[in-house]
Order: C-alpha cells, then sequence, then structure tokens
C-alpha cells in the first residue's frame, strides 16, 4: 500500500483526534453542531474531517429520515468513529450533505501550539 502520510492540525485552538491513538481529526473551526447522536451517545457534526478512511455507501433509516452514508474509521487504528452523509432525501436534511458525524466518545482533544500559547500583553 505505500507509505500512509497523515494530516497535522495546528492552527486551531482546539483540534479533536481518535481517543485511541490521537490522529488529527478536525478542528473547532469546523464543528457545525455538537447536538447530534451516534451509536455510542453524543456526537458531533463537522464540515471537515481529515486522516479517515471511507467504507462503502449503505442506506440507513435514521430519526431524522433515510440518508445514505458511509462509516469513516481512523486512518491510523481502523477505529470506527461515525459516518459521513453523502445523500438526504428529506430536504430539509439536505445541509448534511458531505458532513462528517463523529462520535464524542471516540473523539479527545489535542493540545496545540496555538492552545499552550501565552497570551500577549
Amino acid at each position: 500500500m505505500g507509505i500512509v502520510y497523515r494530516i497535522y492540525l495546528d492552527g486551531s485552538e482546539k483540534v479533536y483526534g481518535c481517543a485511541t491513538c490521537k490522529t488529527h481529526l478536525s478542528d473547532v473551526s469546523s464543528l457545525i453542531s455538537d447536538t447530534f447522536r451516534g451509536h455510542h451517545g453524543p456526537a458531533w457534526l463537522f464540515d471537515k474531517a481529515v486522516n479517515i478512511l471511507e467504507g462503502k455507501t449503505e442506506e440507513r433509516e435514521m430519526m431524522t429520515g433515510k440518508h445514505i452514508v458511509r462509516d469513516i474509521s481512523c486512518i491510523s487504528c481502523s477505529t470506527v468513529l461515525g459516518w459521513k452523509y453523502e445523500r438526504a432525501y428529506v430536504e430539509a436534511e439536505k445541509y448534511k450533505e458531505g458532513k462528517f458525524i463523529l462520535e464524542s466518545k471516540l473523539l479527545t482533544e489535542i493540545p496545540t501550539r496555538a492552545s499552550m500559547s501565552p497570551p500577549l500583553n
């Protein structure tokens, strides 16, 4: 397969990573909502996610209607972290298309240089 290069996110105050291996996945600037539900409880909707592998598409009936989704997993440790919305059949849910659900239980906050910098006086 060759070498897999991971993307390192460091320009944000908060970076979210895989709780298993700490691989960077997204940051606070990509967080759209923290009011979603996943298989393991609370989940967050993100505009962008990096260092993930996408599974095959499948149709799922969810609380908000039928969607076509694909599971997403960590590129480093293969932990299934959530899913990506490919298509929503309900018009009011189309804003989710192309977005990512990451389950909060499977995430950890990664310290960044931006979050550790002392305040400027």
